[in-house]
């Protein structure tokens, strides 16, 4: 049987459900995020969550911030379906934002926070999603986005990674896409890119540890994955050294 399209979302989402749920990388990123909405201690009110995939970041922000109100745009109805059932009181709609999408009445201009993590190097637009994302935003809403950095790896290019990141280059992006940037990071040194270099030297041998013929992960992947938990405690999070680039920035 063939392999999946790489942009084929329904059957990503079907294969990398359980292995992104068990990804310390994605653990460790998604605390980043909710320092990154909330440095005051001031839970949003109303969060948007751009490519909200199979909402593992959905769940936390529920669970960091139970009077929230959760919308995600996700363009496969598996990840909406999966996202669904992690977040009952959720919303989460099938749109493709680069089709020409419009919010629903009641959902434009209304984040008062939103987040855009491991998306934008998805797409061959991403400014062009940024700006179709931003009619659901608030004036003043603050976007929290996270890219990789550094050098793609073999299962990067098999799950359709366009391009990586700079700091810099992340903040051109969102500048040109209308938004006014509040920082830019390369997040991560040391134990997030040595993650990443154990990841780059795996090669096409990750693609079969990660999805194993069920989407589970080997023991071995897992056992590693355990000891990157722990050392992501003391990954820097600010700085320009890091594979993980972070950007805050502001709807005008």
């Amino acid at each position: 049987m063939p392999a999946p399209h790489p942009d084929d979302w329904d059957s990503h989402w079907s294969r990398y459900d359980s292995g992104a749920a068990h990804n310390p990388a994605q653990r460790w990123r998604h605390r980043l995020l909710l320092e990154a909405l909330a440095p005051d201690g001031v839970a949003p009110r109303h969060l948007l969550d751009v490519g909200s995939g199979q909402g593992d970041f959905a769940a936390l922000a529920r669970r960091a911030w139970p009077a929230a109100t959760i919308l995600g745009l996700e363009l496969s109805e598996t990840g909406c379906r999966l996202a669904r059932a992690k977040v009952p009181d959720g919303a989460f709609h099938a749109v493709d934002l680069l089709a020409g999408a419009e919010p629903e009445p009641g959902h434009a201009a209304r984040a008062t926070h939103a987040v855009c993590s491991e998306v934008l190097e998805h797409v061959d637009d991403p400014a062009a999603l940024l700006r179709a994302a931003s009619a659901w935003m608030a004036p003043g809403c603050r976007l929290a986005v996270t890219v990789p950095g550094g050098p793609m790896s073999a299962f990067d290019r098999h799950i359709g990674h366009r391009r990586h990141f700079t700091p810099d280059s992340l903040s051109e992006l969102l500048a040109g896409a209308g938004f006014a940037v509040e920082r830019a990071d390369g997040a991560g040194f040391p134990f997030f890119n040595l993650y990443r270099m154990t990841v780059i030297a795996r090669g096409r041998r990750l693609i079969a540890d990660v999805e194993g013929g069920s989407g589970d992960i080997a023991p071995l992947a897992r056992a590693a994955m355990r000891v990157f938990d722990g050392l992501f405690a003391l990954n820097r999070s600010t700085g320009r050294l890091g594979w993980q680039v972070v950007a805050v920035a502001v709807k005008p």
